[in-house]
């Protein structure tokens, strides 16, 4: 697991667990001056890299896969006001709940030939997103998305029981296409919200990773 740390000398940490394939370049428009933040990403093992001992308060923003993912690992993150759920379901590989097997092999066949198509399809809303999309992109490589995909997958067969639902809040976007919305709405039971006119890549929607906790 890798992270970048943007230190605003605060008391309250944002810890920010980035969905599959993701770095930290593509959330670079949200700015947090009264928040330290911490984005993780590039999921191979559940260590994370940070001592939180300093922080008298610590709210979890996870996005995508990243909503599977820090559902392992909340006991290991002290003191957190507030879990806010992106775009995601714990339950990450779910026929219903999570990724279809259709949507499992849309991802696999991401390539350097098609990924372009593929962001303008299901990333972004319009043109202007789709090109600030690809100015913020992602820096990682084909294989290193690969490696993730097949250990997301490896790591929900083995501890899919101990997956919780600690989120006090989901934010979905109004044409998500990789998690069924009608299903969403069902699994977190009025602790959703709505975010118009968007599609998975919802971030150009706000100004800062507060704006989402507090949506």
């Amino acid at each position: 697991m890798k992270f970048q740390y943007f230190d605003h000398h605060s008391e309250r940490l944002i810890v920010f667990f980035a969905g599959w394939g993701c770095d930290e370049h593509q959330f670079a428009l949200l700015k947090d001056p009264t928040d330290d933040v911490l984005i993780l990403f590039d999921y191979d093992d559940l260590k994370i890299p940070f001592d939180f001992s300093k922080y008298a308060e610590l709210n979890v923003i996870a996005y995508s896969a990243g909503v599977f993912v820090s559902s392992l690992l909340n006991a290991d993150l002290p003191r957190v006001a507030k879990r806010v759920a992106v775009n995601g379901n714990p339950y990450l590989f779910d026929e219903n709940l999570g990724l279809s097997k259709q949507t499992v092999n849309i991802l696999a066949s991401v390539n350097l030939d098609n990924y372009l198509e593929f962001r303008r399809r299901y990333m972004v809303e319009t043109d202007e997103e789709f090109e600030e999309y690809n100015r913020l992109q992602s820096l990682r490589s084909v294989e290193s998305c690969a490696g993730e995909l097949n250990f997301l997958k490896e790591l929900y067969a083995s501890r899919k029981s101990d997956i919780r639902d600690d989120f006090d809040k989901a934010v979905f976007s109004e044409n998500e296409p990789f998690f069924n919305l009608d299903n969403q709405k069902k699994f977190y039971d009025g602790r959703i919200g709505i975010v118009a006119a968007t599609r998975h890549h919802l971030f150009f929607k706000f100004k800062s990773f507060r704006d989402i906790l507090e949506y």
